[in-house]
């Protein structure tokens, strides 16, 4: 299974590139959010890969970060979604504002991404929300921020800050912050996370 191609990007087109790596071009589909970040032909790229294995088919599928990859994965896990339809998803959302939408259960944001009803939008939340949030707590670990703990006050802080116009991941490392300099109640720890985002 090929996870990972390092070479140099020989075509480019709106949801396909074209990678030469050691003589061979492989094919993959990328979201529209991948294609306008990657630089012109003849430069060099770095590309996730997912290779989707089907009874008549083996696609390449690629991604300029771990996070949409990740994220990409987790679609998959939806039942009515497959990998076309998770590539649309992240075609019509970046990843952050896509994780954001799902981890808040925000339906009607979801509904605005093309291919996406109702019905596929409150299964993505309903199957993903948790997922999200687990998935964020562990890139926020890897990177070295402390990680919110549990539910309950934290989690209550973590949606009030949200609601302020924070962004969800400053909201999470200030609250972990404020949790950690001790502070317990929930006023206490709202306002303590708002002083050090103010800082």
């Amino acid at each position: 299974m090929i996870a990972r191609l390092r070479g140099r990007l020989l075509e480019k087109a709106p949801e396909q590139i074209v990678v030469d790596v050691g003589g061979v071009g492989y094919q993959l589909l990328v979201s529209l959010n991948a294609f306008y970040r990657l630089p012109n032909p003849g430069a060099e790229v770095d590309v996730y890969v997912h290779t989707h294995v089907r009874e008549d088919a083996l696609q390449l599928y690629g991604f300029l970060d771990a996070a949409e990859r990740a994220l990409f994965l987790l679609l998959l896990q939806v039942a009515t979604i497959g990998p076309k339809v998770a590539l649309a998803v992240l075609s019509g959302m970046d990843t952050p504002d896509l994780e954001n939408a799902i981890a808040e259960g925000d339906v009607r944001r979801l509904v605005a991404v093309p291919g996406i009803g109702k019905k596929k939008a409150d299964l993505m939340v309903l199957q993903l929300r948790e997922k999200v949030r687990v998935l964020r707590q562990r890139r926020a670990v890897e990177a070295g921020a402390p990680a919110v703990r549990g539910g309950g006050d934290a989690a209550e802080a973590v949606s009030a800050l949200v609601n302020l116009g924070y962004k969800q991941h400053e909201a999470e490392r200030a609250v972990a912050r404020a949790e950690e300099a001790g502070t317990g109640a929930l006023a206490d720890l709202i306002r303590e996370a708002l002083r050090r985002l103010a800082t």
